[in-house]
């Protein structure tokens, strides 16, 4: 028997940005029905950020006990109990869980159901025995690994973000193809855990991240052990008997890297398979849903967020998407997607964080611009930690406003919320250079790198007549 329902909204998935809509819209009263064919909460509870980082955590728990020596405490080389960094994998994601529940939402007022939906029409959604007519629809599906055309790979056992948490035992011999922020996040704590790591990429690593900022990232994993190679192509992998084997073509020429375990970590493809959006009159193509800036579909009824609508691919966009789509259908406000405020941070040690424009971003759009840096090694709290890993690096325009920063150095992703906020609201570096911070604190490098934009009028012959003309007035 079909069950008819009509709410205000349908939300398909229920990861972050389809989480996010249905609480809101419940929050106001209105009906909603979220529909989610796997786990509450998406990628990012179950196989991403959050698994993702209580990993890090612990690959980084064993490298404090490796460089404790540096502080006078000898601790030596770390054993490390693989099940029982799992478990703390687990719990992690056992403890935040409950936030995403069905039992929750359900709790708030949504209609949550357990099923695969497919478009009908155009204002019509089926899943399982319902069949949804709603006033708006917003599809928030998120993406899932890709896997790149290599003759083979599909054939041999390998491992990706949504199954290498579940491994039962340490890798000994990891190879990872793909130097994106997964890979290289993967790579490293591994690596800190005790596994040989191997990492295969075909162009740079870190490519969409500044390179003056990546390459520092990428000089501690070769530290680390992590074996990084570069500009290499994958011609065919193949099973072996202790576990996986790919050839390689390169400009070092042909070769053959072994390993016991697989970890293709090579891009993402939005998910929209199943969804039959044609049937709704709704665009899509290999990025995912076509949406205009206010996250709408051809289909004025449809919007969709996150990862599949083809943009930048992380959690806290899919919930800045969420709010704009609210103040949307809710109250009828005009919103427009800002990408030049989306912050995003690889949690690598160091890490390395970025909002805004990039050096040849500011410069096609502004013209002239400034390039400002500060070291971490001039400053007390680094050093005093014994980490002076890093700088800060801003790009402000001629005028000083700034457009872009970034930073690479311990805890950058909380110290690129700074920054955020101050391009969000179109400051100047000199509100930088003003502020008045805690000492001794990481985030002094802010005023410190903002300062060096005024070291220009320390020279000008200008600047100094003035001084010596208001010295004459006592």
């Amino acid at each position: 028997m079909t069950v008819e329902l009509t709410p205000d909204i349908c939300v398909v998935g229920a990861g972050s940005g389809g989480l996010s809509v249905a609480a809101a819209a419940a929050m106001f009263g209105v009906s909603v029905v979220l529909v989610e064919k796997g786990k509450m909460g998406g990628d990012c509870l179950n196989y991403g950020c959050v698994p993702s980082k209580a990993l890090i955590a612990a690959s980084r728990a064993a490298a404090a006990i490796r460089e404790a020596a540096h502080f006078g405490i000898d601790a030596g080389e770390p054993r490390v109990d693989f099940a029982r960094v799992r478990a703390h994998v687990e719990a992690t994601i056992a403890e935040i869980e409950p936030n995403d529940s069905e039992a929750r939402f359900t709790g708030l007022g949504v209609k949550v159901i357990r099923a695969a939906a497919r478009f009908q029409g155009p204002d019509v959604v089926v899943a399982g025995e319902h069949r949804i007519r709603a006033r708006r629809f917003v599809v928030a599906t998120g993406s899932s690994a890709a896997l790149p055309p290599v003759p083979g790979l599909a054939e041999v056992p390998h491992l990706t973000n949504e199954t290498v948490f579940g491994l039962a035992e340490l890798p000994r011999r990891l190879l990872v193809v793909g130097g994106g922020p997964i890979g290289v996040e993967l790579a490293q704590a591994f690596r800190r855990l005790g596994a040989e790591v191997v990492v295969l990429e075909a162009f740079k690593a870190m490519a969409k991240d500044d390179p003056e900022l990546s390459e520092i990232v990428l000089d501690q994993l070769r530290r680390d052990g992590v074996d990084l190679r570069e500009g290499v192509r994958i011609a065919a992998a193949r099973r072996t008997a202790d576990g996986v084997a790919l050839d390689l073509a390169g400009e070092a020429g042909e070769e053959t890297v072994e390993g016991s375990h697989l970890l293709v970590a090579a891009g993402r493809r939005p998910n929209v398979e199943g969804l039959d959006l044609a049937a709704a009159g709704i665009a899509f193509d290999k990025r995912g849903i076509t949406v205009d800036r206010g996250m709408r579909t051809s289909n004025r009824r449809v919007y969709a967020i996150g990862d599949v609508a083809g943009g930048y691919q992380f959690t806290h966009v899919a919930g800045y998407h969420a709010g704009l789509v609210i103040r949307s259908i809710l109250f009828r406000l005009p919103v427009r997607e800002n990408r030049d405020i989306i912050p995003w941070a690889t949690y690598t040690d160091p890490e390395l964080a970025w909002v805004g424009l990039g050096e040849a971003e500011a410069r096609a759009r502004h013209g002239e611009i400034r390039v400002l840096r500060w070291p971490f090694a001039e400053n007390d709290r680094a050093t005093a930690e014994g980490d002076r890993r890093g700088f800060v690096k801003l790009v402000a325009t001629k005028r000083g406003r700034l457009v872009g920063a970034g930073v690479v150095g311990r805890e950058a992703g909380e110290l690129i919320s700074l920054y955020a906020l101050a391009i969000s609201r179109r400051m100047k570096v000199g509100a930088l250079a003003g502020l008045v911070l805690p000492y001794p604190t990481r985030a002094e490098t802010a005023r410190r790198a903002a300062i060096t934009h005024f070291t220009p009028s320390l020279t000008n012959p200008w600047t100094r007549r003035i001084i010596a003309l208001l010295r004459r007035f006592g």
